[in-house]
């Protein structure tokens, strides 16, 4: 439909004339001030501008115009857009976009003066303003710097005079070269090690074929370096990063060959090889983790690193281990809820309760997954806060008039949700309690839920869980739920991570509709279920798609030992990942959970275990522990094959 209304579009402006043209709706005229301006017409976008003024989107229109002659505007220009439209999300693009101008100008002055009025800087502006007081002769800004030379590991172009002063001052020098290289392994990134290479010493300093063969080709390499490498730095850094490669496909023979040349390394050049084979063991669940971990010594962890060491110490049940290893968490790290909860835990785990109950108090009530399981360990069953009341009709009427959400509904209501999301978050910046519940109220009521649900989820003191937590379509989800004997607060809690309700949503992969559907999975069980005339174009049906969706959920569950947790897993990662993520004994539920070896499936069953929590409390009125839902995975058994026909 998009499609053909675009076509149309060029079609009239090529063939009946500018005339016809001004005939289109305003949003139609929008849509064409837009591609007028992808397309860099100015002379059509002029002509679109004149007609719509006092459209809701008027100012892109204007930043549209601007921002094709933006490197020969002047200032004033510039600034007198930026004065109207002040606090708007468009004032906050153009300001971006000019103050890359001056930076690439070099107008320090001109940068410096509109730079702080950014509210959320780019790295790479952060970066200008760092080259800024460099050109001034600001000898602080080193200090700034220092802290980007380990986590800054891609940097964007204009962060490299600021990172290669650090050089030239010898304010970095080879030990740290080395230790910006490692982080760059870690996380995968080999060009930019390869880049950082440039800045060792000369006697230091792979060429850049036999760095790509390190990285490579790690086995083959380190099998033919000679024996007597020990007196060369550049042989051994290289060594440990071929360990660290091939300990990325296969941790035991990484092991094996780090111990054959182990007599040639330096102690903290060991030590860091064996905690990335610790690590990479860890992600497998190998029993040999731990005692490679250990073996690592006391080196400087990776946060990574350190939290799959927490990870496969929980597994173990090394209690001793998960305490030790999270207190030696950077300050920022181990503040997160996360560790703040597995740390509690450990000190339980020692006997000592006062302190153990007074981490669980510092994360207690707040609504995640750690801070559920938090109420749990004090005794508190977690219950949705008493409900705020409804915003008032001159409170709606106030939010509804704010511009930020006009432009928001504006973008929603043309189909381009990008924009309208970008907006509508920029809006909610800064509102109240009150405001941000009669902006879910407004959300609500034009059927963007996962607006609703965003503006929802902000409130700090006044809340409503309703909307937090909606429940919409429920003469269809709760029949679909009931016909596959599921439990509707987890159903809802998976489709909340999974769409936020929103039925046309479509992820970068290809899932589909409220349930995000895999095109493969939907067909696999529209012929198990003997779905007549079935195509990929009904997934987006919601009765459709719900009918398939909770279908899946179904047979995963059946297929993992009737768990919601490994179905979760399932439902995102596949049965056959969260089948061999078991382990060999009884696990606890959010050990298991903590343990999943994908980033983004860990933190999905976490939120849909959670949601359902909430979910149920609000279904049923009563209070609900996490821990019972979370429960306790069977070990995995030998020959199983069971549920391994599901997609």
């Amino acid at each position: 439909m998009k499609f053909r209304r675009a076509i149309l579009l060029v079609l009239i402006h090529l063939f009946l004339g500018p005339a016809v043209a001004l005939a289109l709706t305003a949003d139609e005229q929008f849509l064409a001030a837009r591609d007028a301006a992808r397309a860099g017409d100015r002379a059509r976008l002029e002509r679109l501008a004149s007609s719509l003024q006092g459209h809701e989107l008027e100012p892109y229109v204007e930043y549209w115009q601007l921002l094709l002659d933006l490197k020969d505007s002047e200032p004033a220009t510039v600034g007198a857009f930026l004065a109207r439209h002040e606090n708007t999300y468009v004032a906050e693009k153009l300001r971006v976009d000019w103050l890359r101008q001056l930076a690439r100008k070099q107008q320090w002055a001109a940068f410096d003066a509109e730079f702080p009025r950014l509210a959320q800087p780019d790295q790479d502006l952060a970066c200008y303003a760092l080259q800024s007081r460099q050109a001034q002769g600001d000898a602080s800004v080193l200090d700034a710097a220092l802290p980007l030379w380990l986590t800054l590991l891609e940097p964007p172009e204009p962060c490299y005079p600021v990172l290669e002063a650090l050089i030239l001052e010898k304010r970095v020098l080879a030990d740290a070269v080395w230790a910006r290289i490692r982080r760059q392994f870690e996380a995968n990134k080999i060009s930019a090690a390869i880049y950082t290479m440039n800045y060792l010493p000369a006697s230091q300093a792979p060429d850049k074929k036999l760095a790509q063969t390190v990285a490579d080709t790690p086995l083959p390499w380190l099998i033919k370096l000679p024996s007597d490498f020990s007196a060369n730095r550049m042989q051994r850094e290289l060594a440990t990063l071929a360990i660290q490669r091939i300990a990325r496909n296969d941790p035991r023979m990484a092991a094996d060959q780090l111990e054959r040349i182990a007599p040639s390394l330096k102690t903290g050049e060991k030590s860091w090889a064996w905690s990335q084979i610790g690590w990479q063991a860890a992600q497998r669940h190998l029993p040999e983790a731990m005692e490679w971990y250990r073996q690592a010594g006391d080196v400087a962890l990776s946060d990574d690193a350190a939290a799959w060491k927490v990870r496969a110490a929980l597994r173990a049940q090394d209690w001793g281990t998960v305490r030790s290893t999270i207190e030696k968490m950077p300050p920022a790290l181990a503040a997160q809820s996360a560790w703040v909860y597995w740390l509690g835990r450990a000190y339980r785990a020692g006997g000592r309760l006062e302190e153990a109950n007074a981490f669980f108090a510092r994360i207690a009530g707040q609504p995640d997954f750690y801070g559920s399981l938090a109420n749990d360990e004090l005794g508190r069953t977690t219950m949705t806060p008493p409900k705020a009341p409804p915003p008032s009709r001159e409170e709606l009427l106030q939010v509804s008039a704010t511009p930020g959400v006009q432009r928001a509904q504006a973008f929603f209501r043309l189909n381009l949700r990008t924009e309208g999301v970008r907006e509508w978050n920029w809006a909610l910046r800064g509102m109240s309690d009150r405001e941000l519940l009669a902006a879910s109220e407004i959300a609500l009521r034009a059927g963007n839920y996962d607006r609703a649900i965003a503006a929802a989820d902000r409130t700090r003191t006044e809340h409503d869980y309703s909307l937090r937590y909606l429940a919409p379509y429920g003469d269809q989800v709760r029949p679909a739920a009931q016909n596959q004997a599921l439990d509707d607060a987890w159903v809802y809690g998976l489709m909340r991570q999974e769409s936020r309700f929103i039925t046309s949503a479509k992820s970068p992969v290809g899932a589909s509709g409220l349930m995000q559907l895999m095109p493969a999975t939907a067909k696999w069980v529209a012929n198990k279920i003997g779905l007549k005339d079935f195509h990929q174009g009904r997934v987006n049906d919601t009765e459709t798609n719900l009918l398939l969706g909770t279908t899946y959920m179904r047979l995963v569950l059946e297929s993992l030992d009737n768990h919601p947790v490994l179905a979760s897993a399932a439902y995102n990662a596949g049965p056959g990942r969260a089948r061999r993520w078991r382990a060999d004994r009884p696990l606890e539920g959010a050990v298991y959970a903590e343990t999943i070896p994908f980033t983004e499936t860990r933190d999905y069953v976490k939120k849909v275990m959670n949601n359902s929590l909430y979910y149920a409390a609000l279904f049923d009125g009563k209070p609900q522990t996490l821990k019972s839902r979370l429960g306790v995975i069977a070990p995995r058994t030998g020959g199983e094959v069971k549920g391994e026909d599901l997609p």
